[in-house]
């Protein structure tokens, strides 16, 4: 049976350290494992606009062996109704994984049930794990080593409804850090997800903290991240989210609260002078590049390692 990685905590504490630490043993050396030699294909779908993921799993899958076949949804008959189900068993019978980026966690979830081939969340509205994997591995690169990661305060601030914060919540505390989420009161992060990074947490070391203080979510934390304010979908409350999460842009005195030397990420898009100022993201504590250049190391190890199981 194939496994699947739809959302963070499908890896074991012990299985995202082997992903990590495969992810940055193949920044030193890119071509190391070749899974999909002769060409096997890879198809990766898009249902909404890309340029990390799309350049990402494309170059990934080709530096793994394999041919990338990239679906656009509405060039194919998914976006004229085909169903979720009949999609799989076509892609099954013909490629080695699929790789999906999509809206409702829903979705991603049927195409897992009705595949024998691994399907990879490449970001839904709730989760993003991939994205995770990528920034755990950037901060383990500038850090010393994956065990450098448990322990850590990681504080994400902005909107805490979106699928950044679930991930952060579930891919975080799977690597023993204390993830603190600071978040308007009317933006908590789902309930259920909170309930299951606290149990991750209880087992791994780490802790979770919800709270509307922006300062009290990053003052001493290790690593600062954040988010767009207005995700795809959300324009039409554009002018709502730039008032209400103001107070929760990382700037000069955000990295003051933090503790010395402290790490930036940010998963991009970003948009200067709203959820983070320039002088932060393009600052000597940044991690953001290092950051999108670990989509595609974390991507080929992940890939790898499901292709192994």
């Amino acid at each position: 049976m194939a496994r699947h990685f739809l959302r963070d905590d499908d890896l074991t504490p012990s299985e995202q350290r082997e992903v990590l630490e495969l992810a940055l043993e193949l920044r030193r050396d890119r071509y190391k494992v070749q899974p999909f030699v002769g060409p096997k294909a890879v198809a990766i779908l898009f249902d909404k606009h890309s340029t990390r993921t799309r350049v990402s799993f494309s170059t990934g899958v080709a530096e793994l062996g394999g041919y990338p076949l990239v679906i656009d949804a509405q060039n194919s008959h998914m976006g004229r109704g085909e169903s979720v189900a009949d999609t799989a068993r076509v892609l099954e019978r013909q490629v080695s994984a699929i790789v999906w980026r999509t809206y409702g966690q829903d979705r991603i979830d049927e195409m897992a049930a009705h595949s024998s081939v691994p399907v990879v969340n490449a970001l839904t509205d709730q989760f993003h794990p991939c994205q995770i994997l990528a920034d755990l591995a950037a901060i383990a690169d500038e850090r010393g080593g994956v065990g450098a990661l448990a322990g850590l305060d990681l504080a994400y601030v902005g909107d805490g409804a979106n699928n950044m914060a679930h991930s952060y919540l579930l891919g975080g505390t799977t690597a023993g850090m204390h993830v603190r989420i600071g978040t308007p009161d009317t933006y908590l992060p789902d309930r259920e997800v909170v309930a299951r990074a606290e149990e991750i947490a209880a087992s791994t070391g780490g802790s979770v903290t919800v709270t509307s203080d922006c300062d009290t979510a990053v003052t001493g934390a290790d690593v600062v991240a954040t988010d767009t304010w207005v995700s795809m979908g959300d324009e039409a409350q554009k002018a709502e989210r730039m008032e209400v999460f103001l107070p929760y842009q990382v700037n000069d005195r955000t990295l003051e609260l933090a503790a010395p030397g402290a790490h930036v990420l940010h998963c991009l898009p970003a948009y200067r002078g709203h959820e983070i100022t320039a002088s932060v993201i393009d600052g000597d504590q940044s991690l953001v590049w290092l950051e999108a250049e670990y989509r595609l190391h974390a991507q080929k190890a992940l890939l790898s390692w499901l292709a192994d199981r």
